[in-house]
């Protein structure tokens, strides 16, 4: 995977300075929810030849819902290139029809053991992983590393996720499992027992099984004497 340079000039050592201080203020309550560090694969609604590692950085906002913040790698240095929300099966069931093609499905990540957890023993990934199997998925990238992008350049993309065999890019899995020390094929065997969502893989799911971009249109915006106002 590409690691593009970002440009401009060194940090220097009284920014560094500032933010210790500032650091050991300030609360950072949203960030320190994150508890889990989950690495996957996405790859573009609607090209899926770009396929990009992706590590999520998650917390729960409750056992229905967490939500990830997503790097290209888990480096200090590592480009905040998207994010991630995650549902339970109830909650996408309540989805509007026209929204379920945005989310995507977690079974085939989790039970073919190419979503892991980086440095954390497979027993107690597992169970979590239960949990996650059964879930969906929403998630945009703002920053096309692939592509060697310097800059998160363009709008937001839809990503989409691995969900059957012949999929992933075998160079970019052989890779990373020789980098993280893993073996996709073993984890799957462990995986085998664990089941999807009850109801099945929702057929709205995964862009309804074609591919689903998003595009920016000009429009007329609204002006500011059009909006209701209120009076105390």
């Amino acid at each position: 995977m590409q690691h593009p340079e970002v440009p401009g000039e060194p940090t220097p050592a009284s920014v560094t300075i500032l933010e210790t201080a500032t650091g050991a203020v300030q609360s950072f309550g949203p960030v320190k929810k994150i508890h889990q560090h989950l690495c996957a694969f996405h790859f573009y609604g609607d090209d899926m030849t770009r396929q990009v590692e992706s590590h999520h950085y998650c917390g729960h906002q409750n056992e229905e819902m967490r939500q990830c913040l997503i790097y290209d790698s888990p480096e200090p240095d590592a480009k905040l290139i998207g994010l991630e929300y995650i549902i339970s099966e109830a909650l996408f069931m309540t989805l509007p029809d026209a929204e379920k093609p945005l989310w995507h499905s977690h079974e085939y990540e989790v039970k073919g053991g190419i979503l892991f957890m980086p440095g954390v023993p497979g027993t107690i990934q597992r169970q979590d992983l239960e949990k996650v199997a059964k879930t969906y998925g929403k998630t945009f990238h703002f920053w096309q590393v692939d592509k060697g992008d310097n800059l998160p350049l363009g709008i937001p993309q839809v990503m989409m996720s691995i969900t059957r065999d012949g999929q992933l890019d075998e160079n970019l899995s052989r890779e990373v499992e020789k980098r993280y020390g893993v073996s996709f094929g073993k984890e799957r065997e462990h995986r085998a027992y664990m089941s999807g969502p009850d109801l099945g893989i929702h057929p709205l799911a995964n862009g309804s099984g074609k591919g689903v971009r998003t595009v920016l249109r000009e429009v007329d915006c609204k002006p500011v004497d059009s909006v209701p106002r209120v009076f105390v």
